[in-house]
């Protein structure tokens, strides 16, 4: 049926859903909510990340993806199933779209497969699975078929893939297990070490968003961290300034600056005079870090774009894909 088929970003912490002839059409977090009481899903994507921290002992809100592969088979079941029905308006039990996943550049076949037999349990007929570096490339326009060196770092919630990409085929790719989930986990544990204070992960993430950067700020900045003091058990806020949550952020940073750089050691002499020359590009929502442009930049030596729309370059890349069935063949997806 015209209008069915779909393009699924499938990321650790945000899924995007693509439909033929719409775009975008749904963006929303990676988590459902349980009901193991009534045994039955209460919520899905944004009303059950309202519920994260917040549930009483019957409602359970779980990611049932974890560095960018399915660690709850059930509820990624599940999930898909409703970000389907939400994608297609009037969606009938008889319909089975066509889909696009974008998955990590380096998973496994077992991985691989156990993503396919989710999506056919969530009513596809037909599974493609692309690389999202590749997906990536292609939604952030990329000239990908010409013989030219393209590298893209997309750096999600569960992952960063790092691939160079010539003439519709990829030269060079890494998955690394570091991404925006890493840096919130970073903070989190360095309020426990330093403040002796437990905090969730929507404030990690929000301490992140506001004053998280990978370079000094022009303006020093500070947040008010709220949680529970280990010690005395009770409610606790930490002014914290940005020179300490950079310090937190450290590690995950580096690692994925580590990456790049070995990439870029990698990557054969003639494709790196074009990286020299075009730069390399960001996307993925942990690229939003304010300032790791910059840090980059000053890292490689090299020219680095932030992609415009950095949150969907993937799922609007695996979109194209869909909507062309010769590039679809020749990015080798499968």
């Amino acid at each position: 049926m015209k209008g069915v088929d779909l393009a699924i970003d499938l990321g650790t912490a945000n899924t995007c859903v693509f439909a033929h002839g719409a775009g975008v059409v749904v963006n929303e977090p990676s988590i459902v909510a349980f009901n193991t009481k009534r045994s039955r899903i209460e919520a899905v994507g944004g009303e059950a990340r309202a519920m994260l921290g917040r549930t009483p002992a019957h409602i359970t809100a779980v990611r049932p993806m974890r560095d960018g592969v399915i660690a709850d088979f059930d509820a990624c079941e599940a999930m898909l199933k409703h970000f389907v029905r939400k994608a297609l308006p009037g969606f009938r039990s008889w319909m089975r779209p066509r889909m696009v996943i974008g998955v990590p550049a380096e998973i496994t076949p077992v991985e691989r497969r156990a993503v396919r037999d989710s999506a056919i349990r969530a009513r596809a007929s037909e599974v493609h699975l692309v690389d999202e570096p590749i997906a990536a490339a292609i939604g952030v326009g990329m000239p990908v078929g010409e013989p030219v060196g393209n590298m893209i770092v997309d750096i999600g919630g569960g992952t960063t893939d790092i691939a160079v990409i010539s003439l519709s085929g990829v030269v060079y790719a890494r998955s690394l297990r570091v991404g925006g989930d890493s840096m919130d986990e970073a903070i989190v544990q360095h309020c426990k070490r330093r403040h002796q204070l437990l905090i969730g992960e929507r404030m990690a993430e929000a301490v992140k968003l506001e004053i998280g950067s990978a370079v000094p700020l022009d303006r020093p900045a500070t947040f008010d961290v709220k949680g529970r003091h280990l010690t005395e058990g009770v409610p606790r806020i930490v002014r914290m300034s940005d020179e300490e949550v950079r310090a937190a952020l450290a590690d995950p940073v580096r690692g994925i600056v580590q990456a790049i750089r070995e990439a870029l050691e990698r990557v054969p002499p003639e494709l790196a005079a074009d990286i020299y020359d075009r730069g390399l590009t960001l996307s993925g929502g942990g690229s939003m870090l304010r300032g790791l442009d910059a840090r980059l930049r000053d890292e490689t030596g090299l020219p680095v774009q932030l992609a415009e729309d950095p949150l969907t370059s993937v799922v609007i890349g695996a979109g194209r894909m869909l909507n062309d069935t010769k590039l679809l063949k020749r990015m080798g997806a499968n």
